[in-house]
């Protein structure tokens, strides 16, 4: 066993330095997928906040690198490593991830989920790399401009779809996990990960926050709200009407869409979507086109529920 655990570690160090040849910061993980490094602030009273700026291994995603020779440091310090992750959201690539889940058991069909959200938004996905997953899944790797910041969510965009982003990572190409195998889906090697289409990024980027005004401004007749904002409850329903009446053309289905998740989550999708519908029309959208979208909301978020 030992010989076989060296022989995977000595693979998996060829497939991470192949990948940091490329640009992808790279750091060992076990067979659990998670950092084979111990912190090396274990024992530690918490808080402890260091993010590496100690300089000692043992920070995870924060330990990826493209240099050879820290790669090479790396797994001599995590003998046991049987894979590598990917940083997601750093430079060169900025990458994204969107993982695919497979969740027969639950019904969740998160291919068929992604592509309804691509037809929803208009948007579709090019061809790029694809990771194959021991339990069936998929891993879509895209990248990102440099002046927006994807977070991490579980779920967010429909069931089964997980996003990888800013300070997360994705299992590489080659690791090997307590459940099997990663490896790239067959035709997707030769390709470079494509940029994420706008409509996406939009979906996955958090919107800036509506100004607040301690003074109370914002709240007299002169905001350019609807009669049906005023009937939003509580300022949080305020703010959506507000992030919908701000969108301009390509973005009107986006916003009311998001808005609307947002809404039925938080449990008043049903009070606002009236008042939702309104601020849509305004922005140029048909009655139908936005009572279709916030229904789309609707059946989305109340799936991730059942």
């Amino acid at each position: 066993m030992a010989t076989i655990d060296r022989q995977t570690t000595t693979l998996a160090l060829a497939h991470a330095l192949s990948a940091a040849e490329r640009g992808l910061p790279v750091f060992p993980l076990s067979a659990t997928k998670l950092p084979a490094l111990r912190s090396p602030h274990h024992g530690e009273r918490s808080p402890v906040h260091c993010r590496g700026e100690c300089g000692l291994p043992g920070h995870g995603v924060h330990d990826a690198t493209t240099d050879p020779a820290a790669v090479r440091a790396l797994f001599a310090a995590a003998p046991r490593a049987t894979g590598y992750g990917i940083a997601c959201g750093r430079a060169p690539h900025r990458l994204i991830g969107v993982d695919l889940d497979v969740d027969t058991a639950h019904g969740n069909d998160s291919v068929g989920a992604l592509r309804q959200l691509a037809l929803q938004h208009l948007f579709t996905i090019p061809p790029t790399v694809t990771v194959l997953t021991p339990s069936g899944g998929r891993h879509l790797w895209l990248t990102g401009p440099a002046d927006a910041t994807v977070p991490n969510s579980a779920g967010r965009l429909a069931p089964g779809i997980d996003i990888r982003g800013s300070g997360g990572y994705l299992v590489g190409p080659g690791s090997v996990t307590a459940h099997g195998r990663y490896r790239l889906a067959p035709g997707t090697a030769h390709l470079t990960p494509a940029p994420c289409p706008r409509a996406l990024l939009r979906l996955l980027t958090p919107p800036p926050r509506p100004a607040t005004n301690a003074g109370g401004a914002g709240t007299g007749t002169g905001t350019g709200t609807s009669t049906g904002a005023s009937q939003a409850p509580g300022r949080r329903g305020e703010g959506l009407i507000q992030f919908v009446l701000a969108a301009h053309e390509g973005q009107r289905n986006t916003r009311l869409f998001w808005a609307a998740c947002r809404a039925y989550e938080h449990g008043f999708g049903d009070a606002l979507a009236d008042a939702l519908t309104d601020a849509a029309v305004r922005t140029g959208l048909t009655e139908r086109e936005a009572r279709a979208t916030i229904a789309s909301a609707e059946r989305l978020t109340r799936g991730r529920d059942s």
